[in-house]
């Protein structure tokens, strides 16, 4: 069974898991790691949404620790799961991780994207705090005005309670 640690931003990560992990008998996600937003380390992602296969939930630790959690918790992989980083960035964390004896993974972003029957409008951004939520509210009523039934999906966030912020 390998053993992977996701590094995120409190956010893709969990869709990463979500997605390509939560299920996978294979792989044991043995915690994240978290960057960008104060106050996810120290926190659990909670056994109500990693599922039955992880009882505790999932340590989240800040991602300064890396290197040890690697050794810690003798992690097989390191999964990149966040965005509005430079090419630099990521080359850094690849040989952060390289270095600290586990191998560097890019998510296949094509089996992490959810299926749909309906047409799709995707809100995306290059960076944080570029407008996707007022732009998403925007497309939302006039899609409705128009007479659209309209759902809105985004993945999970790490701000509160995140087992009460699971549907939103």
């Amino acid at each position: 069974m390998r053993r992977v640690i996701i590094l995120g931003a409190g956010g893709r990560d969990f869709h990463i898991f979500n997605t390509l992990y939560r299920s996978n008998k294979d792989v044991e996600v043995v915690c994240f790691t978290a960057t960008q937003i104060p106050g996810i380390d120290k926190r659990v992602f909670p056994s109500a949404l990693a599922g039955e296969r992880y009882p505790k939930g999932i340590p989240i630790y800040s991602e300064e620790e890396l290197p040890q959690l690697i050794k810690k918790f003798k992690a097989d992989e390191a999964v990149f799961a966040y965005s509005d980083v430079s090419y630099e960035y990521i080359e850094e964390k690849r040989r952060l991780v390289e270095g600290a004896g586990a191998k560097f993974i890019l998510p296949d972003l094509k089996k992490s994207m959810l299926s749909a029957s309906k047409p799709v409008v995707a809100v995306c951004a290059v960076r944080t705090g570029a407008g996707k939520s007022p732009t998403s509210r925007r497309v939302v009523r006039i899609l409705r005005e128009g007479g659209v039934s309209v759902v809105v999906i985004r993945h999970p966030m790490p701000y509160g309670d995140l087992e009460k912020g699971r549907v939103q």
